[in-house]
């Protein structure tokens, strides 16, 4: 028999009865409940507890390095998937919470696409994939597991990356940690 260790997923298991604001990191949990504002909102709730970890003391690179938060531009962010399809599962994130492609102003669109194009250079260095995924989910019937704040998905896909789990057992196989990855594509990036 075959055993697949996952040893990170402890902290999430061992925490599943305890509430905070939805994504709000672990790391950053002391303080948003030290005063950060927080919302329903995974994104606005990770950028506010980041920005409020470093204006009471936290190293920048501490504080998004606990979120995930890979990049800051002026209009949008790019953060690991927190539950991610495969390796490198990149979301670029507009600050502006909007629920449409509509709503986001002709700039901070061409800011978030200029992102999608850096990102899949990256990725392509870091990760040598055979394509990519790149695509938004629009509203709960279009997909959107976060309707109320748009984001677009960045995935670098191999050609017979499959197997099983998925399909049988519900399950994802990941070879790295989210922390390893942020740290290859922070490398990279710069």
């Amino acid at each position: 028999m075959d055993r697949l260790w996952t040893p990170w997923r402890y902290e999430y298991v061992s925490r599943a009865h305890e509430t905070r604001a939805p994504g709000v990191p672990e790391a950053l949990n002391g303080w948003v409940e030290s005063g950060a504002n927080t919302t329903d909102c995974v994104f606005c709730n990770m950028v506010a507890a980041v920005n409020y970890a470093v204006e009471h003391g936290m190293a920048q690179v501490d504080a998004d390095k606990a979120a995930h938060l890979l990049v800051r531009d002026k209009s949008c962010f790019l953060c690991l998937n927190a539950f991610p399809y495969g390796t490198g599962h990149i979301l670029i994130v507009p600050y502006r919470h909007v629920s449409s492609l509509a709503e986001l102003p002709g700039d901070e669109a061409a800011e978030m696409m200029s992102l999608a194009q850096r990102v899949e250079t990256v990725l392509r260095t870091v990760y040598q994939p055979d394509g990519f995924n790149f695509g938004m989910n629009l509203g709960e019937a279009g997909g959107a597991g976060i309707a109320g704040h748009i984001h677009m998905h960045a995935l670098p896909r191999w050609v017979g990356d499959t197997n099983f789990m998925t399909v049988t057992a519900n399950t994802r196989v990941l070879p790295e940690t989210l922390d390893t990855t942020w740290e290859r594509i922070r490398v990279s990036w710069r």
